[in-house]
């Protein structure tokens, strides 16, 4: 184990907007003796606090489901990977024929945009600064748009995610990652957090098989699986559990922890 990488939503973050104490202290340990931490998620640079709040992280964090690359420590962006302005026009197009009663948002290495009714009745939160519009007013030539949304209120991601895909391919590549919600997160064509993270660990001279990944979601699919020890969350999504081929424990069982305490005992590491 020369590097962990972690996603943070439903793996290591509960709803609460806490990481657990033991989670914590097994990051710290993992950290303290000698192995790499870079943590690989949807979010966008903006909401990275936990980690630096709770975690006190400062270094590298794979955003954007591998679309930026963000230093922690200096607050700013290492790369990122952008989709054209057309083919977030055309991609929209495309999903709202499929289901005209689609809204769309879009992420920038700037800040958000989003359309009326996006957030749906009463929706407050980290959304709430940003100011609803039609997204051809607001998104220029000059925004980078390094994620699209696409939500609709009926169905299931799984099915929004089947239906979509295969129609915007050419154009992007489709994934999802809310579990209560069909929103679908759109990026560059080949651009997904093991791309990213590859790229990321050969920097460091790190193989795939000395890469422990946890997730939970299918925004983290291709991750666990190019990992050599890619665990998925008991209490993820079938498809991630499926494609890691191995398991932590529950999310309320810490099973992040209890992984990395598995493996650091290995190494000869002790947690107090």
């Amino acid at each position: 184990m020369r590097l962990v990488a972690s996603d943070i939503d439903g793996t290591i973050l509960g709803h609460d907007g806490k990481i657990s104490d033991r989670t914590v202290r097994a990051f710290h340990a993992c950290r303290d003796a000698g192995v790499e931490l870079v943590f690989v998620t949807g979010r966008p640079p903006r909401w990275l606090h936990p980690l630096q709040n709770q975690l006190g992280h400062t270094g590298t964090v794979i955003c954007s489901n591998g679309a930026v690359v963000w230093d922690l420590e200096a607050d700013r962006v290492v790369s990122a990977r952008a989709l054209e302005l057309d083919a977030v026009f055309e991609a929209r197009r495309i999903i709202q024929r499929l289901r005209p009663s689609a809204l769309f948002a879009a992420e920038t290495l700037t800040g958000f945009h989003l359309e009326p009714g996006f957030l749906g009745t009463g929706s407050t939160g980290l959304l709430a600064e940003f100011t609803p519009a039609p997204l051809h007013q607001t998104l220029s030539a000059d925004d980078a748009v390094v994620k699209f949304l696409a939500i609709v209120r009926e169905g299931t991601a799984d099915e929004f995610l089947a239906e979509v895909s295969p129609a915007v391919a050419h154009l992007a590549a489709a994934t999802h990652s809310a579990p209560n919600v069909a929103l679908l997160e759109l990026s560059l064509p080949g651009v997904n957090k093991a791309v990213t993270l590859a790229e990321y660990a050969a920097t460091l001279g790190v193989q795939a098989q000395d890469v422990v990944a946890f997730g939970d979601m299918p925004n983290d699919i291709e991750m666990l699986r190019w990992a050599g020890h890619g665990y998925a969350m008991a209490s993820g999504h079938p498809e991630a559990i499926r494609a890691a081929g191995q398991q932590a424990p529950h999310f309320d069982d810490d099973g992040v922890a209890q992984i990395l305490e598995a493996k650091l005992a290995e190494l000869g590491v002790r947690l107090a």
